[in-house]
């Protein structure tokens, strides 16, 4: 039967293929351009920056398990990259408008960033977080603004995270970021080596709390976590 092993190599290269489509589509989005992103972000993250990950139980294992809010500190411009390696859901990034490059126009677009305007108070930026999560989609905030220097010191929290969590009702999900590479912008760590981690934290629920109650307590988490030895 002359036919059998050009059957059976067909058979195992879509074998091979399914397997391949399968764990491309496993993805937060279950699309394939984001899961060759997703990979290539794990991938680079784990052998770039050698990531690890404290705590991973406390990482809800759902895709859609929104709304809930992320809530990170702010040490270089690869944390939204090793936050969303750990992640099996899809997080929505906001950043700050003077970050946005022109030339990555359709990469911003493509996965929704909400993009903030540092100079002033943006309701405009808040407005749209808060309808995407009273959609159950899931939002990730650096409420310090801007990146840590010198790193290790936590900056002040701005009102933002409060405020969403005031108007939503949407759970936190704190996540603290360390030992990430020291650069002198937020691009240039994206290629430098590092022994990154990630802290995750307990979910954390607000009831009926006010916005600066609910960023002073925060803010004090980070705090205690940053004076925490692993």
């Amino acid at each position: 039967m002359p036919w059998l092993p050009t059957l059976i190599l067909l058979l195992g290269l879509w074998l091979i293929w399914a397997g391949i489509a399968n764990w491309l589509l496993a993805n937060p989005r279950s699309d394939t351009i984001s899961g060759l992103t997703y990979r290539f972000i794990q991938i680079y993250s784990r052998l770039v920056h050698r990531l690890r990950v404290i705590n991973p139980h406390n990482i809800p294992r759902e895709r859609y398990c929104g709304p809930l809010i992320v809530v990170c500190n702010h040490t270089a411009g690869i944390d939204p990259m090793l936050i969303q390696a750990a992640c099996p859901f899809y997080v929505r990034w906001m950043m700050a408008e003077d970050m946005k490059w022109g030339g990555l126009a359709d990469v911003w677009s493509y996965f929704n960033i909400i993009f903030v305007d540092r100079t002033k108070p943006d309701t405009r930026a808040l407005r749209e977080a808060v309808r995407a999560l009273k959609a159950s989609e899931i939002i990730g905030v650096f409420p310090e603004g801007k990146i840590e220097r010198p790193p290790g010191t936590l900056l002040p929290f701005q009102q933002g995270a409060g405020m969403m969590v005031a108007m939503t009702n949407a759970p936190v999900l704190p996540i603290l970021i360390r030992n990430t590479p020291q650069a002198d912008s937020a691009w240039a760590s994206l290629w430098r080596r590092s022994h990154s981690e990630i802290v995750v934290g307990e979910q954390i629920r607000f009831t009926d709390a006010k916005p600066a109650a609910i960023t002073t307590a925060l803010e004090a988490w980070f705090n205690q976590q940053l004076h925490t030895t692993a």
